[in-house]
């Protein structure tokens, strides 16, 4: 059905009766508003060519005449019914017809409605503060969170810039502390894992503590210069490259203690440059059978795994950091304001989960200095390998061991074309059938169950063609099995000699994930490219790194790469499964998660960052956002 327009003066608006009940505005009187039941999402005040929001509940200042904005539009979702028709309405808008009629009596009746409503449009009250800048004016109805154009931000002059190295020198006296070294800045802006554009920082910075990143902050806010915090420099999606106008560089490497072990409650707080393997590694030093079970790259940092939302060959038994495996943050807001999102407690219903605010924001809304971690137990663990004729019967494999329930830590698919990297290779102590391949790791309480689950494994995958099942005798060989499998990576660079790889990833319902790894490899072949296939099929995400040795076929990797996304986001998919967004895969956002959800975050990030100064213009496109 199509959108209903309903005109009132501000007269009739305000000369209404409303009363709340379950999130919904119940018009009782009004002549334009008879009956309609609006459940109000969004709200938007638009004042000349400027908008304005009210945050919290208004206040009595606002609602001062000359802050009265001239028209009010409300967006209802998902219906608005009106009781003459029964019908389903799509949306309501209430526009002014004149502002300037409006008396000195009315404002009474409209600060009486505005307190009535407030706890029912507080909700939706999203949009723009005045400290943006002109914007255009609303014309159309609401087809989003907002329609509005957002200018870009207005960040310092070089002058400003170098006024603020000059008292971040002055601040951190430390010589050690702020480099303005040209391969210090170059080396924190790019990296070799990721071909993303980009230019080197202004200035490196190495906190040692919390009340450091509240220092940057404040100098970075006072001269308007862009901030990108730097972890264990892993990310492949250019989640660190440096901004155009160049700016800080905030390097949390020296923030790398563990501060407190809670063996009893199973968890640990520690700042964000420590390692996940460096936790592991302590709590095995100190004999605690515990271990944290979220496994990236093995110089990623804690810092860096939250903001990127990423996960490992665990996350079929465990899951990815957007799980409950980090109980809180501290944080640095782009105000300099610091946080902790919630107490130390296993669970916790007390509002909004602001911890997952931050996880996978990539530092764009602020910049993490303390984490506390869950921990879990160390299983017994084996390792079994089989291989398959093709890949769909490989996944297909996956699909229907994983229906089974049996202890699966891992399962990892490598294709023939890793298979034969991996030969090539030579670190491998034996030869492997160039066939694609899984890799399992088993999990159980004892030795018996992994015995046990092992049975059912292999006999799930002899029904789909595998074949030359091998199940680790010992735990020396089950590591050595294993060791091949962490060891594709390098295997597959050294396949194509004087090669590059772009490193990608997507992640689709595991049911459709025989389709996508096949349509993919069919892409490979006939572009000519190779590209070793790597996938934590357990979960539907696969990896692709495809070679390249000249630009012309990293034009074509690119086009592989889209083509990727476009099918995994097609199956109802994503187009990063734990690489993060960062400037590689932005641009598909508002295709998988629409345009409302993007502009939700957008409006998440100006509320937080007005100025625009966290990481600029990763994650989201839109313009310095």
């Amino acid at each position: 059905m199509s959108v209903t327009y309903h005109r009132a003066s501000w007269n009739n608006l305000f000369n209404s009766s409303f009363e709340v009940s379950n999130n919904e505005c119940s018009c009782l009187s009004g002549r334009h508003l008879d009956g309609f039941t609006l459940p109000c999402h969004i709200v938007a005040f638009q004042h000349k060519s400027r908008h304005a929001v009210l945050p919290r509940v208004p206040r009595p200042s606002f609602m001062q005449r000359k802050f009265l904005p001239s028209s009010l539009f409300i967006r209802a979702h998902p219906r608005v019914i009106s009781p003459n028709s029964r019908y389903p309405v799509k949306g309501l808008r209430f526009v002014s017809s004149s502002t300037s009629s409006n008396s000195k009596s009315s404002f009474s009746a409209r600060t009486t409605t505005f307190f009535a409503l407030g706890s029912a449009l507080i909700g939706g009250l999203l949009g723009f503060s005045f400290a943006y800048g002109p914007q255009s004016s609303v014309s159309a109805p609401p087809t989003s969170l907002s329609t509005k154009t957002v200018t870009k931000p207005r960040y310092g002059s070089a002058e400003d810039f170098q006024k603020a190295i000059e008292e971040l020198k002055r601040t951190f006296p430390d010589e050690d502390t702020v480099s303005t070294n040209p391969e210090d800045v170059y080396n924190h802006g790019f990296s070799v894992n990721d071909y993303h554009p980009g230019i080197s920082h202004s200035v490196v910075v190495y906190p040692s503590s919390t009340e450091d990143v509240v220092k940057i902050v404040k100098i970075a806010t006072k001269y308007r210069m862009p901030i990108t915090a730097y972890a264990g420099a892993t990310s492949l999606e250019g989640q660190f490259r440096g901004y155009s106008t160049g700016g800080i560089c905030i390097d949390m490497s020296q923030m790398n203690r563990i501060l407190e072990i809670n063996e009893a409650d199973s968890d640990l707080v520690c700042q964000p440059g420590v390692g996940w393997v460096e936790i592991n590694d302590t709590l095995r030093e100190k004999g605690i059978p515990l271990f944290f079970p979220i496994d990236p790259a093995p110089s990623a940092t804690l810092g860096g795994m939250i903001s990127n939302g990423c996960s490992g060959t665990n996350a079929v038994r465990y899951g990815t950091s957007k799980g409950e495996w980090f109980l809180n943050v501290t944080v640095v807001l782009p105000s300099g304001e610091v946080i902790k999102t919630r107490r130390r407690s296993r669970k916790s219903s007390a509002g909004f989960d602001t911890t997952k605010l931050f996880i996978g924001a990539e530092g764009t809304l602020g910049i993490i200095t303390e984490v506390t971690i869950r921990l879990t137990p160390v299983l017994p663990t084996t390792v079994a390998v089989v291989h398959f004729p093709d890949v769909r019967k490989a996944t297909e494999a996956v699909r229907d061991v994983m229906n089974t329930g049996v202890g699966i830590q891992c399962v990892e698919l490598l294709d023939d074309v890793f298979m034969h990297a991996i030969n090539n290779f030579g670190q491998s102590g034996r030869t492997w059938p160039i066939k694609d391949t899984l890799f399992f790791k088993l999990q159980g309480h004892n030795h018996a169950s992994l015995l046990e689950s092992a049975k059912v494994v292999k006999e799930v995958v002899k029904k789909h063609g595998g074949f030359d099942f091998q199940l680790a005798r010992n735990e020396k060989e089950a590591d050595d099995l294993w060791h091949d499998r962490k060891n594709a990576h390098y295997s597959g660079l050294a396949l194509v000699p004087g090669s590059r790889p772009i490193a990608t990833d997507v992640c689709v319902p595991v049911s459709r994930l025989p389709d996508l790894v096949y349509e993919t490899k069919q892409d490979l072949s006939t572009l000519g490219l190779v590209a070793p296939i790597v996938g934590h099929v357990g979960d539907g995400n696969f990896h692709a790194q495809i070679m390249f040795t000249n630009e012309a076929e990293l034009a074509t990797a690119k086009v592989v790469v889209e083509r990727m996304v476009h099918r995994a986001i097609a199956m109802d998919g994503t187009c990063t499964g734990e690489h993060g967004v960062g400037l590689g895969k932005k641009q598909y956002l508002v295709e998988e998660l629409g345009a409302g959800t993007v502009e939700l975050m957008k409006t998440v990030k100006r509320a937080l960052d007005p100025l625009g100064l966290f990481n600029p213009g990763k994650v989201m496109c839109s313009p310095g956002r």
